[in-house]
């Protein structure tokens, strides 16, 4: 739902709560870059040996984020994805998320996040951004880790609610302003959540099915980590996607 970074500040009124949520939704995302062609199918990448998996409950060291992320030309076709579900795993300094994505009620952007995995494009990025208020948001998908870097291209809305609900779980992109920002950025709904509808509203493309546990911890975390003061406190960065279809 999607990527610069604001606070969403206090909630002392109605009003206040509707401009806080606007705030921290539309500067979820600004891309930038270039690329290249898509693949013709998704894919899996292999995890870094030196990043060994955590011990259950538990998490290790995140790396250090890429020097030099990747950046693409164009945007990947949505036939890669059309009319299919797929899984996900993103494997995490803190264990395994699992996702299902529906290619086919978003297949530009699961075809996108295909794409992204199988080129390795999320490999060391850390999940910059938790929202505890206001809005309940883990929000990952750069891999810079700033909340300003993106995949080099950008594309429309797909699958948004219109009635502005996001339940626990949800998978959702992360934009700016722009409804054809979508790239890269994407984040996880820890708790009900009611995001504006003005704009377009945000793409749902998938839901956590695994996992959840690990959200949730590092949501309990609060925030101040070392990426910043809206960064997680317990820090946790993808490692790896691998993805399958169903």
């Amino acid at each position: 739902m999607s990527e610069s970074k604001k606070s969403t500040g206090a909630v002392v009124a109605a009003v206040v709560v509707v401009l806080a949520v606007v705030a921290v939704v539309v500067g979820f995302q600004v891309l930038g870059g270039s690329g290249e062609e898509p693949a013709a199918t998704g894919g899996s990448t292999t995890a870094p040996e030196e990043n060994p998996a955590p011990a259950p409950g538990e998490c290790t060291e995140p790396p250090e984020p890429p020097t030099s992320p990747m950046t693409f030309d164009e945007v990947p076709d949505q036939g890669i994805a059309e009319d299919s579900i797929w899984q996900a795993t993103l494997a995490t300094n803190c264990g395994d998320i699992v996702v299902e994505l529906y290619g086919d009620k978003a297949p530009q952007t699961v075809s996108s996040f295909l794409y992204l995995a199988e080129q390795g494009y999320w490999e060391d990025s850390p999940c910059h951004r938790l929202v505890p208020q206001g809005i309940f948001v883990l929000q990952c998908g750069d891999p810079t880790g700033t909340g300003t870097g993106g995949p080099g291209y950008g594309f429309g809305i797909e699958n948004a609610p219109s009635d502005g609900q996001y339940p626990p779980g949800t998978l959702a992109m992360a934009r700016t302003q722009d409804p054809n920002s979508n790239g890269g950025q994407f984040f996880i709904v820890y708790e009900q959540t009611r995001l504006p509808v003005e704009g377009g509203g945000y793409t749902i493309f998938g839901e956590v099915v695994d996992g959840m546990e690990i959200v949730d911890k590092v949501a309990a975390s609060g925030l101040g980590g070392s990426l910043g003061p809206e960064a997680p406190k317990q820090p946790i960065s993808i490692l790896d996607v691998t993805t399958e279809q169903q």
